[in-house]
C-alpha cells in the first residue's frame, strides 16, 4: 500500500472517534465522514506499520444509512462528526462504542439498556465558545476550529447552538471591524479578543455574554455594550481576563461590565444559578432525562444521606434533595460551590451542604472523619476517577453507587476496579447527550454485595484451601505477570474463567451475566494458557 494511491474498500465499522473503518490488503485503513455500508474508492494519505488513514475519493455506493449533511461547513469544522448519517444510525454507533468498553476494556458482563435519544438533535446547546482570529483581509472572524487544528472556520450560525448565538455574534463582529479591536495571535502571544463565550437559561430566556480577553477593559467598551441591550435576552456582560500562554479558555477573573454576574435557569425543577465558570449540562432536555434515570437507579427512600462527587453547580444533587434526609456536594471549582451554596438557599433547601475541595481529597477526609453515605453519585471529569477517590468511595461502603460519564473507557475502567473490590455493576445505560458529535452520556448502577444474608454450608477442607488460594494474588498481579512474561493483556473476566474452571470458587459479580441471553466473551486458548501459568506461579493451582 502506497500513500496517494486510490483503493476500492467497503465500510465496516465505526472508531468512536467518528472515523469509518475498512480493510485493504489485511490492514486497517480509517477513513473521516464515511458510513458503515459504504463502497468508496479511497485515497491512501498516510501508511503507518499496522494501520493507515484515508479519504474519500469518490461513493461507488452508498450506505443506507447515509444523508445530505446539514450544514455548508461541515466538511470542515471539527465540531460535529455524524452530520453526513442517520440520527438513528449515530444512536446504534454510540450504544456499541458503550457497549464495548464496558465488554473489553472493563471486562464487565452486564449488558447496556437501550440507549436514551436526546430529545432534539439541533438546537440543543445552551452554551458556546468561539475563538476568534482574522481573515485572510485582516477582519475579525470566528467560528470553529479545524479538526486536529487551530485554524478557525468561520461560522457564527451553528446548527447545535441556539439561532440567537449567531446574532449576537453577527454584533460582536461588527463592532470588532468598525473600531478595529485586535484579535489574539497565538503564534505572537499579541493582540486583545480571545473568544465569545455564550450561555443561555432555556427556562428563563436569559443569555450571558462572556469575552475573554487579555486585559481588564475593553477600547470602546460602551458602544459594544449599547449594542448588545438591543437583544432583551441579554441579561448579563462579563469580561474574563485570560493573559496566559494556553488552550484552557477561560481564566479565573470575571469583571461585571453589565447587567447581573450570573444568569439563571430551572433544572427539574430547581433555580440554578450560572457563572461563566460553572458547570452545567449543555443539553438542558438531555440533562433533566439524564437526572431522572438517575434517580430511578437511586431508588430514594427519603431517609438516605446522599454524596454527589463532582457536583458543580449542585444541580443533580439539589434536585434530589427533597428525596433524602441529607446531600453533600463535592466541587474544586470555588465559583461553582459558591452557586450551588446560592442555588441550594433560594430553592429552600436546608438539608443541603457543599464542599470546596478536590474529590479525591475530600473523599479521602470524609471516610476517615466517619462519613458514611447511603449513595454516591460521582459525575468525574473525562480521565475518570483517581484511584484514591474510588478507593475512598469503597471505604465509605454506600450501598449503591450511580456513576455518570462523559467517557466510555474511564468509566468501563473505574467500574472494574470497583467491581473488584465488592460492587456489582448491576445496570449500565447511554444517553445521548450531544447529538452529531462523537460524546456520549453513560449511567452505571452499582450495588454493595449483601454481606448480612446468612445460610448455613458445609464446607469440605480443600474446599477452604480452594478459597484461600483467591488471596495469594490479586487480579491486577496476575494481569502483570501475563504480560510480562508472554505480553498478552488478558481481562479480568478471562482470568475469572480460568479460575472457575481450575476450581477456584468466584464471587458471582466477576463472570455471571445480569441478562439470561447475554453474551459473554470466552478466553482465547492462547490466553488460558498463559492465565494458567500465572495461577500456577502464584501458588494458587
Amino acid at each position: 500500500m502506497r500513500k496517494n494511491e486510490i483503493y476500492p474498500m467497503e465500510i465496516s465499522g465505526m472508531t468512536n472517534e467518528g472515523n469509518g473503518v475498512g480493510r485493504i490488503q489485511g490492514l486497517a485503513v480509517f477513513v473521516p465522514m464515511t458510513a458503515v455500508g459504504d463502497q468508496i474508492n479511497v485515497r491512501i494519505v498516510k501508511v503507518l506499520k499496522n494501520y493507515a488513514y484515508g479519504i474519500v475519493e469518490s461513493i461507488r455506493l452508498p450506505s443506507a444509512a447515509r444523508k445530505a449533511p446539514d450544514c455548508a461547513v461541515y466538511a470542515k469544522c471539527g465540531g460535529c462528526a455524524f452530520q453526513h448519517i442517520t440520527y438513528a444510525e449515530e444512536l446504534k454507533m454510540k450504544y456499541q462504542f458503550v457497549a464495548d468498553a464496558f465488554s473489553r476494556l472493563g471486562g464487565i458482563s452486564c449488558v447496556p439498556d437501550k440507549i436514551l435519544e436526546s430529545p432534539a438533535s439541533i438546537r440543543y446547546r445552551n452554551k458556546a465558545q468561539f475563538p476568534l482570529g482574522e481573515s485572510a483581509d485582516g477582519k475579525a472572524v470566528c467560528g470553529f476550529f479545524a479538526g486536529r487544528s487551530h485554524r478557525i472556520i468561520p461560522c457564527t450560525d451553528c446548527l447545535l447552538q441556539p439561532v440567537l448565538f449567531g446574532k449576537i455574534l453577527d454584533v460582536i463582529l461588527e463592532w470588532a471591524n468598525q473600531y478595529q479591536i485586535p484579535v489574539y495571535r497565538e503564534t505572537e502571544r499579541k493582540g486583545l479578543l480571545r473568544h465569545v463565550y455564550l450561555r443561555q437559561g432555556e427556562a428563563t430566556g436569559e443569555v450571558m455574554v462572556c469575552l475573554v480577553a487579555t486585559e481588564e477593559r475593553l477600547p470602546y467598551q460602551q458602544a459594544l455594550l449599547e449594542r448588545l441591550q438591543i437583544f432583551p435576552e441579554v441579561r448579563s456582560v462579563i469580561l474574563n481576563k485570560n493573559d496566559r500562554d494556553t488552550n484552557v479558555v477561560l481564566g479565573p477573573e470575571c469583571i461585571t461590565l453589565w447587567g447581573k454576574d450570573t444568569i439563571s435557569d430551572i433544572l427539574c425543577g430547581v433555580r440554578v444559578e450560572l457563572s461563566p465558570l460553572s458547570f452545567y449540562q449543555v443539553n438542558r432536555a438531555g440533562a433533566e432525562q439524564l437526572y431522572r434515570e438517575v434517580e430511578r437507579l437511586a431508588n430514594l427512600s427519603g431517609e438516605e444521606c446522599l454524596l454527589d462527587l463532582y457536583c458543580g453547580a449542585g444541580t443533580i444533587g439539589l434536585s434530589m434533595a427533597g428525596k433524602v434526609k441529607k446531600m453533600l456536594g463535592v466541587e474544586i471549582v470555588p465559583e461553582a460551590i459558591d452557586n450551588a451554596r446560592r442555588n441550594a438557599e433560594q430553592n429552600s433547601i436546608v438539608n443541603a451542604e457543599f464542599l470546596c475541595a478536590d474529590a479525591g481529597a475530600a473523599a479521602q477526609t470524609l471516610e476517615q472523619q466517619g462519613f458514611r453515605p447511603d449513595v454516591i453519585i460521582v459525575d468525574p471529569p473525562r480521565k475518570g476517577c483517581s484511584i484514591d477517590t474510588l478507593e475512598a468511595m469503597v471505604r465509605m461502603a454506600p450501598h449503591k453507587i450511580v456513576m455518570i460519564s462523559c467517557n466510555p473507557s474511564t468509566a468501563a475502567r473505574d467500574c472494574r476496579i470497583l467491581q473488584e473490590k465488592g460492587y456489582d455493576v448491576d445496570y449500565i445505560r447511554p444517553v445521548d447527550m450531544f447529538p452529531r458529535t462523537t460524546h456520549v452520556e453513560t449511567v452505571v448502577l452499582l450495588s454493595k454485595l449483601k454481606v448480612d444474608h446468612h445460610i448455613e454450608i458445609e464446607l469440605k477442607m480443600d474446599e477452604l484451601d480452594l478459597t484461600a488460594a483467591e488471596s495469594k494474588a490479586t487480579y491486577d498481579e496476575i494481569k502483570a505477570y501475563v504480560f510480562d512474561k508472554y505480553g498478552l493483556k488478558v481481562s479480568q473476566l478471562y482470568i475469572a474463567q480460568v479460575k472457575r474452571k481450575c476450581g477456584i470458587i468466584e464471587r458471582k459479580n466477576y463472570n455471571v451475566s445480569k441478562k439470561e441471553d447475554a453474551k459473554v466473551p470466552q478466553c482465547p486458548p492462547e490466553k488460558e494458557a498463559a492465565i494458567m501459568d500465572a495461577l500456577k506461579h502464584f501458588q494458587m493451582i
